[in-house]
């Protein structure tokens, strides 16, 4: 790895209006839980030592992850570094429980472990998840939590019901109470969706959201909303799926087996034709589709860091280079005037 690659990689951000930083790039530890391959401990291990080689300090886990399998790894790989640092962050909204019915693979993890999730935001629901993923990492401190998955996407019309917890039952207080009485630095949610991040503003005062795929080089419709609310706010947003859950990873030209995904399912007809025009923008300035997609999103100054997945100490390697590697300023002006960008987006310069 390269000093100029670390330097880039380890720039830093702080998270809202706390004293935390966290650097550009961190490692989303999903592929460690066994999304879509299952990994070997060894393989998991390796990946994010890789990731540690190449100047990332931020780590986010979650115990969906693998059905607790990603905490219990990034655990492991992390106990041997000062724990002064690094960042760490993991979820809460589900308590994992021993499974009672068989996986039916639908959450797509490739081997989890034996449990089964039952949602719980409640004052109690979230502190309980708090206190078992400090055992199943194997560390005290933890700088970051966030609500997983509270909104429509992922829960239809049972949302009320499990905002209901948040507001009535105690879960935001409960997040207060981390912050305040157990060494959190930072709260916040960790959801695919805007339009949660914008209800969870008005009803309490977070500090980040980890928003996965809702700003990338392939939409940006939260700059009309969210963004500019975050700005104000001084909330920031940690963003994961830079890549579109794949398709922007390797993009139309090289995906040999045509497997484009997209928000975790099958790319639609017209996101791909949308893909096939940003490659080309991108191949006619000598830049790959996954160059561009990895550094797009951190020029928006309330994005502190680029959330990315890794399965292998090649993929950390390649995304650490993709993010160092100097793009011309041309392709960000062809790819706003074929209207591939929204015209308030800002880019890298």
């Amino acid at each position: 790895m390269t000093t100029g690659t670390q330097q880039a990689v380890s720039r830093r951000r702080t998270v809202g209006r706390t004293a935390l930083e966290v650097t550009a790039l961190s490692l989303g530890t999903a592929p460690l839980g066994g999304l879509y391959h299952e990994l070997t401990e060894d393989e998991a291990r390796a990946t994010v030592d890789a990731a540690w080689q190449a100047g990332i300090r931020f780590f986010d886990t979650a115990p969906h992850y693998g059905h607790t399998k990603a905490e219990h790894r990034l655990g492991d790989a992390m106990r041997h570094h000062p724990r002064g640092d690094f960042v760490l962050s993991t979820k809460v909204g589900r308590r994992f429980v021993p499974r009672t019915t068989p996986y039916d693979g639908s959450e797509g993890w490739a081997a989890p472990l034996p449990f089964q999730a039952i949602y719980d935001y409640s004052y109690d629901g979230i502190l309980r998840s708090f206190e078992d993923s400090q055992m199943r990492l194997g560390m005290i401190d933890i700088d970051i939590v966030l609500i997983h998955d509270i909104g429509r996407v992922t829960h239809g019309d049972a949302n009320s019901h499990y905002w209901k917890q948040l507001v009535d039952e105690g879960g935001f207080r409960a997040l207060e109470e981390l912050k305040q009485s157990r060494g959190v630095k930072a709260v916040g949610l960790g959801v695919n969706e805007g339009a949660a991040v914008q209800e969870a503003m008005a009803e309490f005062d977070i500090d980040c959201a980890l928003l996965a795929g809702r700003y990338t080089l392939l939409e940006q419709n939260t700059l009309d909303d969210l963004l500019p609310e975050c700005e104000k706010r001084g909330v920031s947003i940690l963003l994961g799926g830079a890549f579109n859950s794949g398709i922007l990873a390797r993009g139309l030209d090289t995906n040999a087996h045509g497997d484009l995904k997209f928000n975790y399912g099958d790319a639609p007809k017209e996101i791909v034709e949308r893909v096939g025009k940003l490659e080309r923008v991108c191949r006619e300035h000598g830049v790959a589709l996954s160059t561009a997609a990895i550094q797009f999103p951190y020029a928006h100054k309330v994005v502190a860091t680029v959330l990315m997945g890794a399965r292998t100490p090649g993929e950390v390697r390649e995304n650490a280079a993709s993010f160092a590697t100097p793009v011309p300023s041309a392709l960000w002006d062809a790819l706003r005037a074929e209207g591939l960008l929204h015209a308030s987006a800002p880019v890298p310069r």
